[in-house]
């Protein structure tokens, strides 16, 4: 590409018809260089996403080690630390890096990170183990075991920053050794806002003024340069005023504020062959300095004409009259600043799912083998369990007769205790589910509204947050047809309001029809009274699409959406993470 100033009258740039900008679909791919926090980044058009494919949320990690009190391994000197980082796949540990030797060290800060996928719909397990070296060899039998310590990325991402005890392989303690361990995500959130205009810009057209519209250049490493941003055209002024526009700050400067910028301003002429009018250099800094108050001015120049007039001043002047940075918070950013998900089930107990005793019910359990909402919550619950410190998750029935009295109930506690309906862990949950069945009457209708708006009712407190600290996800399994639909709509279209997302699991093979329907992926879910859901918060899948799939693909599906979910509400209710650091 050749330098965007020497384009000449002639040249039939690349470009869309006048009032259409470029496109700012793009997509920020980045890459680590290993044990280097600086990144590469390269920009290239976003495909069109399929309409069937599954937008997974997946983005990278920096991780940071440091020990403290290791043992000392060495008679004569101290212990000559190095962590090493295995992955699980497929059940067996895999190595994806270490980190140099801290030589004569039991206190190290490894200054070398380690670089991860993060798949919030996955369970990653990592395990780090400290060795302390004795020879040069890539053994680790070769060197003396120091301790290690295991734990999922997701319990490392929600805490952002840990401290944990190394353990032996006898499974005591590593003396008073210690492992801390941070996370960081890899990316560069800032956008930028600009609101450009233009003063008594060159004369180009013969019978009219000029048509003219702006574009954004940024230097490549090989000092070409690249187009980034264009402008609609405003036609016949020599003082235009353009549109605002936003795009990622990495996509205009690489996210580097002083890096140079070239804005070119062009007259448009209907057969292509636009008129040059001039150009300015600047930076994000320079252009920073404007606000609601204060404009920034550059000197439009056009070198050609300014050769060969020496009374030539400028072509104009571009002015620059806003630029605002700010943050677009990822799933992960909220995840990191401390925000918990907090984790609900509701499980359906109503008579069509046939006795527990019986070995064709839905319900049955036997020492051979669990059953569907056993599966069902231990797919989805390993994964949220991760994003709430405290672990302890309300856990509701529905569609059951409760003794004393043999009362029909759609929201009860199974563990009985409605005061604290709370379960330790997912353990907990199946527990109590395990625990509930022989003392419950498997009755009906299979009525949803109330669990949802039990749920809601929790979730409407957390409204008032000034950042983004809870979000609620309500897990209901069942087995067929909602009773209650009016009511179930309404209900939905209601918590579409706050931050919760609800995630069904439809169990054994009856239709479920109706549940696709509550699933607004092709359309707006809407209540008895006409009112529309502000947000699609429902994901909707059948069990039996995944009975003899690997266990993780369910949770797979079922949490695709959630990451998008949480962003779309605290977007929309512009709330930051609780701990966010300044644009």
């Amino acid at each position: 590409m050749t330098a965007p100033g020497d384009r000449g009258a002639c040249a039939k740039p690349n470009f869309l018809p006048a009032h259409e900008p470029l496109s700012q679909e793009t997509r920020i791919c980045f890459s680590a260089l290993q044990g280097n926090s600086n990144m590469a980044y390269t920009v290239t058009p976003a495909p069109a996403p399929l309409a069937s494919s599954v937008q997974y949320c997946v983005c990278k990690v920096e991780l940071s080690v440091s020990g403290q009190n290791l043992l000392d391994r060495d008679v004569t000197s101290k212990s000559d630390p190095f962590c090493v980082v295995f992955l699980e796949i497929n059940g067996k540990w895999s190595e994806i890096g270490r980190t140099e030797t801290a030589v004569n060290n039991l206190n190290p800060v490894f200054a070398k990170k380690f670089v991860v996928d993060y798949h919030f719909e996955e369970v990653q397990k990592l395990k780090f183990a400290l060795f302390d070296q004795d020879k040069s060899s890539k053994q680790l039998y070769e060197h003396d075991f120091l301790g290690e310590f295991s734990c999922t990325l997701g319990v490392i991402v929600s805490s952002k920053k840990m401290t944990r005890p190394l353990i032996l392989t006898n499974g005591k303690l590593a003396g008073k050794g210690t492992i801390m361990i941070s996370a960081q995500e890899i990316s560069d959130n800032r956008v930028i806002t600009l609101s450009m205009a233009g003063k008594k810009l060159d004369k180009k057209d013969l019978f009219g003024k000029s048509d003219p519209y702006l574009e954004f250049y940024k230097e490549e490493e090989d000092g070409k340069w690249m187009l980034v941003h264009r402008t609609e055209v405003i036609k016949n002024t020599l003082d235009p005023t353009w549109k605002p526009f936003s795009m990622p700050l990495v996509s205009l400067c690489d996210g580097h504020v002083d890096k140079t910028i070239k804005v070119l301003c062009y007259d448009y002429d209907n057969d292509g062959g636009h008129d040059f009018i001039g150009e300015c250099e600047t930076t994000v800094t320079r252009m920073s300095e404007a606000n609601d108050s204060v404009e920034v001015e550059f000197e439009c120049i056009n070198s050609k004409k300014q050769k060969k007039k020496k009374t030539y001043k400028n072509s104009g002047i571009i002015v620059v009259k806003s630029c605002k940075i700010t943050r677009n918070y990822s799933f992960l950013d909220y995840i990191l600043g401390g925000c918990q998900l907090m984790f609900t089930v509701g499980i359906d107990f109503t008579a069509s799912n046939g006795s527990p005793r019986d070995a064709s019910s839905l319900h049955h359990i036997n020492s051979m083998e669990s059953n569907e909402y056993l599966a069902a919550i231990w797919a989805v619950g390993q994964i949220i369990q991760d994003y709430d410190s405290d672990k302890m998750f309300p856990a509701l029935g529905f569609g059951a007769q409760l003794p004393p009295d043999w009362k029909v109930s759609h929201e009860f506690a199974i563990n009985f205790n409605p005061t604290n309906p709370f379960c330790s862990g997912v353990e907990g949950i199946v527990e109590a589910y395990t625990a509930c069945l022989p003392h419950i009457r498997f009755y009906g209708p299979t009525n949803f509204s109330p669990i949802i708006s039990h749920v809601a009712r929790f979730a409407s407190q957390a409204i008032e947050q000034e950042a983004a600290a809870q979000y609620f996800i309500l897990l209901i399994i069942t087995d067929g047809v909602i009773s209650d639909m009016d009511e179930t709509r309404h209900a939905i279209v209601q918590a579409a309001k706050l931050p919760m997302s609800i995630i069904i699991i439809g169990v054994g093979n009856a239709d479920f029809a109706a549940m696709e329907f509550l699933d607004g992926d092709n359309r707006v879910l809407r209540s008895y009274t006409g009112e529309e859901a502000t947000r699609d918060i429902v994901q909707f899948v059948p069990f039996r699409e995944f009975r003899n799939a690997p266990k993780e693909t369910l949770a797979k599906s079922v949490l695709a959406e959630l990451p998008q979910q949480v962003v779309q509400y605290f977007k929309q209710r512009n709330l930051p993470p609780v701990n966010s650091d300044p644009a």
